[in-house]
């Protein structure tokens, strides 16, 4: 089933892993195309049985603390991204030879003949905020469009409803792509690769596979960041259409069949005639919103992808212009005694913390969370000209504060050692005596959130609420 379409759902027994957003999007989907669906997860709380009675009026059955086992019949399994690959439940789908797919890989197999194409964005880092940008550029060119997939609505729920697209914007994730073996983009990017999830795939080669996948059959282009030549290499492994171009950006001057920068303008060398000679001005930098440099690449990619899609030039400018990133990436707080608060929340890996670190200088550093199996000494080496300070917080604070020791050691260290409702407020009034004016304290904490906070949106806004107080004089 995973190379083609399956013609029909009617009487399909299909299970269903997970009762999340992306679980119940599919359950409620195949039914109501005729499948028999039943639903597994290991959770049992208040919220399981409320999502589970609301399917069981569907007539959909739910199957809550067990996790594990198949169910008798099944002739599909169905999983939401986060389950593992080595789940129990995915060893006994294999040994009764039953294929696992994921919910994107469903959605791929429900769209219509008329469907609207995929722009495909992938990568360690920026996955949202480029998918945003494509989205903004798509519809300044006048193309009706969404950004879907690992952000905003369920995609199937997006392919199956009633409005129709021109183009649709796809950010996806590694364990998506895992499980998507018949996705065929238009054209896709991968925006970089650095260690993330290694729990979940088990190596970094695994990793960067999944990743890899999404370039599998593009039509137009394989976006690739120059920068990053792991990112290349998976366009030369990539089984493409014929005429299918790899496309570079770059921070630097643009090479033929690249988009880059020259003189504060962001200029394209691969979908001009003559790009052996010729580049086209697509924007200024100062039209990025932050301006810093993995924004800058961010847009690059958006503007790659775009361009493969035919949008024009100036929609590129527009689009950018009027792109206004989520909260809690790289989004400034406030000043208070001429020092810049910027909550960087959203930097849950040392690849986001160190391409934020880079954006500013001096820095004061507030770092820290649930390391997820990741070292710091390249983040803290490539950083430490940068920093003026670091306060330290969360559950595996001592392996950052190891690394500064190694690396930094001229650079203070705050170790917070508390993780109750004050800790934030407190890392900030750390933060702000170190700070001089004209410096940068920087919440990018390199970490998960969930040992302090239910969400790195949780942890942004404490630390948007502990500047505030700050500012008001409640230091």
């Amino acid at each position: 089933m995973g190379s083609g379409q399956v013609t029909s759902w009617q009487g399909k027994n299909i299970t269903v892993a997970g009762l999340g957003v992306s679980g119940i999007s599919a359950a409620r989907a195949l039914a109501g195309l005729g499948a028999s669906v039943t639903v597994v997860d290991g959770g049992d709380t208040e919220g399981h049985r409320s999502r589970a009675a609301e399917l069981g009026e569907l007539g959909i059955p739910v199957r809550l603390a067990d996790a594990d086992t198949l169910p008798e019949g099944t002739d599909l399994v169905v999983t939401s991204p986060g389950w593992k690959p080595d789940s129990p439940l995915f060893a006994a789908a294999a040994a009764a030879g039953v294929e696992v797919v994921g919910d994107v890989e469903i959605a791929w197999q429900l769209r219509g003949p008329d469907a609207a194409p995929w722009l495909a964005i992938t990568g360690t880092n920026g996955k949202t905020t480029t998918t945003q940008m494509l989205a903004s550029i798509l519809k300044a060119g006048g193309l009706k469009t969404a950004a879907v997939g690992n952000i905003g609505t369920p995609i199937i729920d997006v392919v199956l409803g009633e409005e129709k697209y021109d183009v649709l914007a796809v950010e996806l994730s590694s364990y998506q792509l895992h499980w998507a073996p018949s996705l065929r983009a238009h054209s896709a990017a991968v925006l970089n690769l650095a260690p993330d999830h290694l729990d979940w795939h088990g190596s970094m080669e695994a990793y960067a596979a999944d990743k890899g996948r999404i370039y599998e059959g593009n039509t137009v282009a394989c976006v690739y960041n120059v920068a990053d030549p792991a990112t290349e290499a998976l366009v030369v492994e990539a089984d493409v259409e014929e005429g299918c171009r790899a496309i570079g950006f770059t921070l630097g001057a643009p090479g033929p069949s690249m988009l880059g920068v020259v003189d504060g303008i962001l200029v394209d060398r691969a979908f001009v005639e003559n790009r052996q000679k010729n580049a086209q001005e697509l924007a200024e930098v100062k039209d990025v919103n932050p301006p810093a440099p993995h924004n800058i690449a961010n847009a690059l990619a958006a503007a790659a992808l775009a361009r493969a899609f035919g949008v024009a030039p100036r929609a590129v400018r527009d689009g950018l212009r009027d792109f206004r990133p989520d909260a809690h990436r790289v989004a400034y707080v406030d000043e208070v005694a001429g020092v810049t608060y910027i909550d960087d929340s959203k930097a849950t890996n040392t690849h986001a913390a160190e391409a934020s670190l880079a954006a500013f200088e001096p820095v004061v550093w507030i770092a820290g969370g649930l390391a997820k199996g990741a070292t710091f000494d390249e983040l803290v080496q490539n950083s430490r000209g940068q920093l003026r300070g670091v306060v330290l917080i969360g559950a595996d604070r001592a392996l950052i504060a190891e690394a500064l020791a190694r690396h930094a050691p001229e650079v203070p260290v705050v170790d917070l050692d508390r993780t109750d409702t004050g800790a934030m407020l407190a890392a900030v009034r750390e933060a702000a005596r170190l700070a001089e004016p004209g410096d940068t304290v920087l919440l990018a904490p390199a970490c998960a959130s969930m040992d302090m906070f239910a969400n790195y949106n949780k942890r942004g806004d404490a630390f948007a609420d502990a500047v505030r107080e700050l500012a008001a004089g409640g230091a």
